[in-house]
């Protein structure tokens, strides 16, 4: 790498979730592809986690708190008069517009991913890789750059290249996906993979988690008692292979649903997070997906019966894969690397005139 670093601070454990760190890791690799070297300060659960991100090509440093807390603050400062970071992103929930205020006195530069609109921004600029809240929902400061919904969707390199090998359905006999996202807080995954192994029409159900859920066990004693019908995935090129192969998805209206969307591929959304609500309903407003409401609402009949109505419906299907095809193109991450491009070079010009 032979640009300036980019720093980011956001963590992955059981408390806070995984999704804000695997979004990050996203993110970072689309910059990475623009030489910039990433330093990650994060707290990681488990810890073969932490193997994961220098897989990645990212350096790490262990946090010492939860990302946003009021005694992070000086540890996250102290790495960034070490690192000397081109800008900072911050992916995390308690992190306030103090904590943030104090961060862009030291690095100018602050990005902050967010999908709960929950505080004023100071940050100049501002991501929501989801699809909602949107604008109306945030407080910022003038002057920041607000890029949100669709268009800057983060999605996954591997899952956008099965983009194109799935343009068309697969043939039968019918196979649903269950992938609930980066976390299974209710451990709901599977409860839905049993209901659906005794749906009618059903002839093979695939989990998709993480290698750290703590149901993988399980999860391969059953694909054991049911050799061809039940398979689990937790590495990135078994997702790709199944996402052709797949009918319908199970999922939870969160970042997996908007990718799954951007392949085409057919959901039923139980919904498992409250913040996750709008990008569920966008989803079915653009016929991307049914949402079947909220996970404690929804009987094993309801599933059933959603799971009979989209797989007896074939211009259903194919409706659906067209309309999240057309509202996700895959290409968010690019386009937050050339908008962040654009953002350093324009916080550099004042120094280009100050040097002539």
């Amino acid at each position: 790498m032979t640009r300036d670093p980019i720093l980011f601070r956001v963590d992955g454990t059981s408390r806070t979730g995984h999704e804000r760190l695997y979004r990050c890791l996203t993110y970072a690799a689309a910059l990475q592809r623009r030489r910039r070297q990433c330093v990650f300060v994060s707290q990681v659960e488990p810890p073969a986690l932490a193997f994961t991100l220098r897989r990645a090509g990212n350096d790490r440093v262990e946090a010492q708190q939860t990302a946003g807390s009021p005694g992070d603050l000086d540890q996250t400062l102290d790495e960034v008069r070490r690192v000397n970071p081109a800008a900072i992103v911050v992916d995390a929930a308690e992190a306030d517009e103090n904590y943030l205020r104090e961060l862009r006195t030291a690095c100018p530069v602050v990005v902050s991913i967010d999908h709960l609109a929950s505080t004023a921004f100071p940050s100049r600029l501002i991501v929501n890789p989801l699809l909602g809240p949107m604008k109306e929902a945030y407080s910022f400061v003038r002057g920041a750059q607000l890029l949100l919904g669709a268009r800057y969707a983060l999605v996954r390199p591997e899952v956008r290249r099965a983009r194109p090998i799935r343009s068309q359905e697969p043939p039968q006999p019918f196979r649903i996906m269950v992938a609930l996202g980066d976390d299974d807080p209710n451990n709901r995954t599977l409860e839905l993979a049993r209901i659906l192994m005794n749906c009618p029409r059903v002839g093979r159900v695939d989990v998709v988690v993480r290698h750290h859920h703590p149901g993988l066990e399980q999860f391969q004693q059953m694909a054991e008692a049911y050799t061809g019908r039940f398979e689990v995935a937790t590495e990135p090129a078994e997702l790709t292979a199944r996402l052709s192969r797949c009918h319908l998805a199970m999922t939870a209206g969160n970042s997996w649903s908007v990718e799954l969307a951007c392949v085409g591929l057919p959901q039923l959304i139980i919904v498992e997070n409250e913040a996750h609500w709008p990008t569920a309903r966008r989803l079915e407003e653009e016929r991307a997906a049914v949402c079947l409401g909220q996970h404690p609402n929804v009987s094993v009949q309801t599933i059933r019966q959603g799971v009979q109505d989209v797989l007896a419906d074939q211009a259903e299907r194919q409706a659906m894969s067209r309309a999240g095809r057309r509202l996700i193109d895959g290409r968010g991450p690019d386009r937050l690397v050339i908008a962040l491009e654009v953002l350093l070079h324009s916080a550099k010009q004042p120094e280009l005139r100050l040097a002539a």
